[in-house]
């Protein structure tokens, strides 16, 4: 018996990096998933990851930013599976970069639209499912970026992230007594595809590494385990939170 025995989980950014590992590892703890990206072929290819070590998965592909699309993957948890539990709105991206005074509008729209409105686009049809069952979990991917610690030149991402704290609040406090319980996770540098894309030399990754405690950066896999904590029953008591898992970067500054 996996942690997720009998869950139903939804699953954004799927295609790649926290996302991508962290449904293997929910169809790992007995989770039947379902992963939404944009890029068809990774979702594929990660479906047949999981249907080959046993899990069960299913994929769509379509765009956050489209409140059809996330009911469709709703709805899709439902045709399949009966049910939804578990939601983890994933789906990010560091936007436009750059100071902040020459930062387009629409650069400025595309980081809030994926990074926030996505997110509650997401919840607002997630949650309305979960309470049918009798509640569930959602997790939104936060940053330590715009908490705990500033970075000159990404505005619009520390913006976006920042407001996915106070989404996560508002829905805790209104839909706890339903039984959903809603919490973010705010992790430090991960290597993923974003975090070589804003650290793109070696003395850039050596300066992010030396931001954390631990003198490193996470791998997916460890984010993931996070996720799962919040996902399971462990958490049943947890709701509202912006957990870090930033390996000590918001205790540091050497």
């Amino acid at each position: 018996m996996g942690r997720l025995s009998g869950k139903v989980a939804v699953i954004t950014g799927a295609s790649a990096g926290i996302g991508r590992a962290t449904a293997k590892l929910f169809a790992a703890e007995g989770a039947k998933v379902i992963v939404g990206a944009r890029r068809q072929a990774e979702l594929d290819s990660l479906v047949a990851e999981i249907e080959s070590d046993g899990g069960k998965a299913v994929a769509l592909a379509g765009d956050v930013r489209s409140e059809d699309y996330n009911k469709a993957l709703v709805a899709l948890a439902v045709e399949r599976f009966g049910k939804l539990d578990v939601a983890f709105n994933n789906a990010g991206t560091l936007g436009e970069a750059g100071p902040s005074t020459g930062v387009s509008e629409d650069g400025w729209n595309e980081a809030i639209s994926i990074n926030l409105t996505a997110s509650f686009l997401g919840a607002k049809h997630q949650i309305g499912e979960m309470i049918k069952h009798g509640g569930g979990s959602v997790i939104f991917t936060s940053t330590f970026v715009g908490y705990s610690f500033a970075f000159p030149g990404v505005a619009a991402y520390a913006a976006s992230k920042s407001g996915l704290i106070g989404l996560t609040q508002a829905l805790a406090a209104e839909f706890g007594s339903q039984n959903v319980r809603v919490n973010a996770i705010l992790p430090g540098a991960v290597e993923t595809s974003m975090y070589r894309e804003m650290n793109d030399t070696a003395d850039k990754q050596a300066f992010i590494t030396n931001l954390h405690a631990l003198k490193r950066v996470a791998s997916p896999e460890e984010i993931a385990r996070s996720v799962l904590y919040f996902a399971s029953d462990d958490s049943s008591f947890v709701t509202g939170t912006a957990s870090l898992v930033d390996g000590g970067a918001s205790i540091t500054r050497t």
